[in-house]
């Protein structure tokens, strides 16, 4: 199936024209679809669903499995420009952003097609010449996930491949804004030969309601979500009831550290990649700066030199390279975060923000203090303050004085510091002379109340299975 078009993968799924959901573009504010909705009579019977076709699903032999997830991998990359034109129009990043992240979704697919084959048991040796122990790894059952708007397919292949890959099912709750992304991933995994039961994107207006049945329904063995601490909390209270695996990916507050022994351009390079990359709406991106004062101006001088010439604009355009906020309301909440540090003593260095509707201009700020309130929260936005330091002790504490603990980024040419640092910093992803991190051959992860569990990688595959120890004896 090559060069399928949008309207194609929505009237496969019949989503097309349905009541409920209404998705609209951020660029311009105009309806995109109308979407169907599912009840809960209907995400309960196709949990019963996901059930039986799971039991068949995890039987098959582990390279059918394979099979069937390469040629989901295959579908996706032969239709990279559809999808990400279609996420483009819904979420808003820049049509070159859209197709790294097609390419990035699809890397997961690739990569647990061929660690399908791989899931291992072991053999122990035993206490005792009459026993033989071994392990054998065995999938979860099925899984439910819950996804955001910020990288829609991303974050289902990062979930659902390796959930495949190890037997298990498969019900996935798009974010209410980014749904269409989903629908056709999941098409093109029908077309791959992947069971409709076992990969099912539920659409629902009121996240509530799947919520309630991802974490109570005894035939869902495990959750996975991605999204903000607050959310993760509940659902893991709410998970609790029936003792449910868990995996969370929650909010982030990076540090961007910059030593004075560091490579200044490029730092400036990996700052503005980590920074600006879906208009600052990643839970990696950078949320704080902190620059040493041997090269502050320096660096100061280069960022806003490289900042003014990022474009804003609708991204579809091919000049774009920062699109829309998800929405004019994000928008205005960055704004007020920015005012208000700006009431605190920091200041403006950027140009003034001239653009309507959802669309927000990078806004830089320096004299900001590690204490104000702006340093202290995700910002998820294109903002960028600028705190100070002067040593390598100073800056380590201020960088771990928070609560949270999934991405940091430094830069430094001293391999000394880089192995202190690296060890004293309190994240669960370091990237040191690098802005960009996120791949799947590594696993992607925090600490604190960043979540816990593991994405990408062998981790990732874990996450879905199973250890069952087994004892025999030997006469």
């Amino acid at each position: 199936m090559k060069n399928i078009n949008n309207q194609k993968l929505l009237q496969a799924m019949n989503y097309e024209g349905g009541d409920g959901l209404t998705v609209n573009n951020p660029a311009n504010n105009e309806m995109i679809a109308s979407v169907a909705t599912w009840s809960s009579e209907q995400i309960n019977l196709a949990v019963s669903d996901a059930k039986l076709e799971q039991q068949v699903w995890a039987q098959l032999a582990a390279k059918e499995r394979s099979k069937c997830l390469r040629a989901w991998y295959e579908l996706i990359i032969d239709n990279k420009h559809d999808l990400a034109r279609l996420m483009t129009l819904e979420q808003g990043k820049p049509l070159s952003e859209s197709l790294g992240e097609v390419l990035y979704a699809a890397s997961f697919v690739e990569w647990y097609a061929e660690e399908a084959k791989r899931s291992y048991g072991a053999t122990i040796p035993a206490t005792t010449g009459d026993k033989r122990i071994t392990t054998i790894q065995q999938p979860v059952g099925v899984c439910a996930a819950i996804t955001p708007w910020n990288f829609p397919l991303a974050m289902i292949t990062r979930k659902a491949a390796p959930a495949l890959a190890a037997g298990c099912a498969m019900l996935i709750k798009p974010a209410e804004l980014t749904p269409l992304s989903a629908i056709a991933l999941a098409e093109l995994a029908y077309q791959a030969g992947i069971p409709k039961a076992l990969i099912q994107i539920v659409v629902v207006n009121e996240p509530a309601i799947a919520g309630d049945i991802f974490t109570h329904h005894p035939d869902i063995r495990k959750l996975s979500f991605t999204g903000s601490t607050r959310v993760g909390k509940a659902l893991l209270a709410q998970s609790a009831s029936s003792l449910k695996r868990t995996s969370m990916e929650l909010g982030g507050n990076a540090p961007f550290i910059v030593f004075d022994d560091a490579d200044v351009d490029l730092a400036v390079e990996g700052a503005v990649a980590s920074k600006f990359r879906n208009a600052g709406q990643t839970c990696v991106c950078t949320n704080r700066f902190y620059i040493h004062d041997a090269i502050y101006d320096q660096f100061i001088e280069k960022f806003l030199a490289r900042v003014n010439r990022l474009t804003v604009g609708d991204g579809l355009a091919d000049s774009t390279v920062i699109g829309p906020m998800i929405s004019q309301h994000a928008k205005a909440n960055a704004l007020a975060v920015v005012n208000n540090a700006i009431q605190q003593g920091a200041k403006l260095v950027s140009q003034p923000n001239s653009h309507s509707g959802a669309f927000l201009e990078p806004i830089v700020l320096v004299n900001v203090e590690h204490s104000m309130e702006i340093v202290k929260q995700e910002l998820f936005a294109p903002i960028a303050p600028i705190i100070r330091f002067s040593n390598e002790a100073e800056v380590i504490a201020m960088a771990n004085d928070t609560n949270y603990g999934l991405a940091a980024y430094f830069y430094s040419q001293n391999i000394n510091r880089i192995t202190r640092v690296m060890e004293k910093l309190e994240f669960g992803m370091v990237g040191i002379n690098e802005g960009i991190i996120s791949t799947e051959v590594a696993p992607f992860g925090g600490i604190k109340e960043s979540g816990f569990g593991r994405e990408g990688a062998r981790e990732g595959l874990l996450e879905y299975l199973e250890t069952k120890y087994v004892c025999l004896g030997v006469k």
